[in-house]
């Protein structure tokens, strides 16, 4: 099983069709189901740049949730997202540039303090983002819904 002991995750994974799909599961959670597109794969689930998207989004949104309803007292009722990645034409096929449009539901919140939290999040508290700084080109859309 799936752990977080002394600072290491743990994601289980193995094959599970005579393609490259993938069973991924942490913990106690769910499974995912990572595959690649025909004709390497069967299309039957999420890729794994497609679950980077989702690792990339979520964290974002997640350190601004955090810094805006607790550290800025904001009335932040939600925040949905979209991701969006430009792979790069070469080998290897990373992405060049993602494009993340948030839309943030508040009755108190400025696209200012928005952008200030993600000035953090980009800086020292998104370990995703960390990942990828340097290497992939960010770009970040706000629109707030009162």
């Amino acid at each position: 099983m799936a752990s977080t002991d002394g600072g290491i995750l743990t994601m289980d994974l193995h094959t599970i069709d005579d393609k490259v799909r993938w069973s991924a599961k942490a913990r106690e959670n769910p499974e995912i189901v990572i595959d690649y597109l025909p004709p390497i794969g069967t299309g039957n689930g999420y890729t794994s740049l497609e679950v980077f998207l989702a690792s990339f989004g979520s964290c974002v949104g997640s350190v601004l949730l955090t810094l805006l309803r607790h550290r800025m007292k904001k009335s932040v009722s939600g925040i949905s997202a979209v991701a969006k990645g430009t792979v790069r034409e070469e080998h290897p096929k990373a992405f060049q540039h993602i494009l993340l449009l948030l839309k943030i539901s508040a009755t108190d919140l400025t696209e200012q303090e928005v952008r200030q939290a993600l000035k953090a999040a980009e800086e020292t508290m998104c370990p995703v983002w960390a990942m990828i700084k340097g290497n992939v080109a960010v770009d970040i859309d706000i629109k707030i819904c009162r």
